[in-house]
């Protein structure tokens, strides 16, 4: 049974930091990308990061570039989202998940089988 648990939500004032992990049993974590989500009240589910199996591959939107950054530690079967400069916008529920297929890098929601319980963000102002 593939399991994600996810750490390091929080409050925290605009302009802070935060670091989210989501540490992964069940699979072989080294054969499968990863991905961060997010989701608010009354909008979908928002993609925010997504990185390869290996670690060497990264993608985010236009809104994340720059302030976010994914990271994985295949030893520890842990994959991290650092926040900066986190806004008011950027308060959501986020999730981790896991490719429903090793070896290959996307960010299209139906490509993620398996998600991790949520963690709150909240950015006051």
């Amino acid at each position: 049974q593939v399991q994600l648990v996810e750490s390091g939500g929080g409050l925290v004032q605009a302009g802070g930091s935060l670091k989210l992990s989501c540490t992964v049993s069940g699979l072989t974590f080294s054969d499968y990308g990863m991905g961060w989500f997010r989701q608010t009240t009354g909008k979908e589910r928002e993609f925010v990061a997504v990185i390869s199996w290996s670690g060497g591959n990264t993608y985010y939107p236009d809104s994340g570039q720059g302030r976010f950054t994914i990271s994985r530690d295949n030893a520890k079967n842990t994959v991290y989202l650092q926040m900066n400069s986190l806004t008011p916008e950027d308060t959501a529920v986020y999730y981790c998940a896991a490719d429903s297929q090793p070896f290959r890098l996307g960010y299209a929601f139906s490509r993620f089988s398996t998600w991790g319980q949520g963690s709150q963000v909240t950015v006051s102002s």
